[in-house]
């Protein structure tokens, strides 16, 4: 795809490529890391399962019309939702990254209003509900439009996870968090998630390697603060122009959610 990186949109193009090779950067490093942190393995789906979860969700939501302040049904449409959107992604043939198609992508926004719609309710959350929607948030911010947009949603992603890290204190929802916190630009929270990583882990040697790791995710952090200050002197600098991904959303590919 061809687009005009002439004169200052030549700017706002290196800004935006900047903050997307920090998202996909930490995206990836949940894939694959040492540890499976919140693996997002599992997307893909067929056109026929898409269309079956998306009628599952429909009619958890005609469910709850007749019984609106039922917890267990807000849950189940939050994990149909996510689920259907896991079902609606693509690959891209040049990098091999999993990415939401436009429709997958209003699943996860239709997951995440269902899961603020659940937590308004719940006293105490599921947390394979928190963890689907933590990945949900970051996986829009990877295919956000907007800076502010990717921002709220790394945000949301860090508050999230740290529900699931709460209930569940484990290396793997303590790193995920970390990462969510230092991107979110929460460095003294994701200090302390690393530290209780570090205690858990059953050696020395890999709690040295959990650290070794999230100082890395640390420093990614801190990059994705400059650019996104950098970013902002962009916009005001250009005015009214907004920084915006040329390609549509500030990913062209993303992980899918996991379970």
């Amino acid at each position: 795809m061809l687009f005009d990186i002439r004169g200052r949109r030549k700017h706002v193009v290196r800004v935006v490529y900047a903050i997307l090779a920090l998202l996909m950067g930490a995206s990836l490093f949940l894939v694959v890391g040492p540890f499976s942190i919140g693996s997002l393995v599992g997307g893909g789906g067929t056109t026929d399962a898409s269309k079956v979860l998306r009628e599952q969700a429909e009619r958890t939501e005609q469910k709850l019309r007749r019984d609106p302040e039922n917890e267990d049904l807000m849950a189940a449409l939050a994990r149909a939702r996510f689920n259907a959107a896991n079902s609606l992604t693509e690959v891209n043939s040049e990098t091999g990254t999993t990415f939401f198609t436009p429709e997958g992508r209003q699943e996860l926004e239709l997951g995440i209003e269902a899961w603020n719609s659940y937590l308004k309710q719940a006293e105490e959350p599921r947390t394979s509900v928190a963890l689907l929607a933590s990945r949900a948030y970051f996986g829009l911010a990877e295919s956000s439009v907007s800076l502010e947009e990717a921002s709220e949603n790394v945000a949301g992603a860090a508050k999230t996870q740290r529900i699931a890290a709460e209930a569940q204190p484990t290396i793997n929802s303590l790193t995920t968090l970390a990462i969510y916190d230092y991107y979110a630009g929460n460095f003294a929270a994701g200090d302390e998630a690393v530290k209780e990583a570090e205690a858990k882990a059953p050696s020395k040697a890999e709690a040295k390697e959990i650290g070794k790791q999230m100082a890395e995710y640390r420093k990614r952090g801190k990059a994705f603060e400059a650019q996104k200050k950098k970013a902002a002197e962009e916009e005001a600098k250009f005015g009214k122009e907004r920084l915006q991904n040329p390609l549509g959303g500030l990913s062209g590919g993303t992980g899918t959610l996991g379970e």
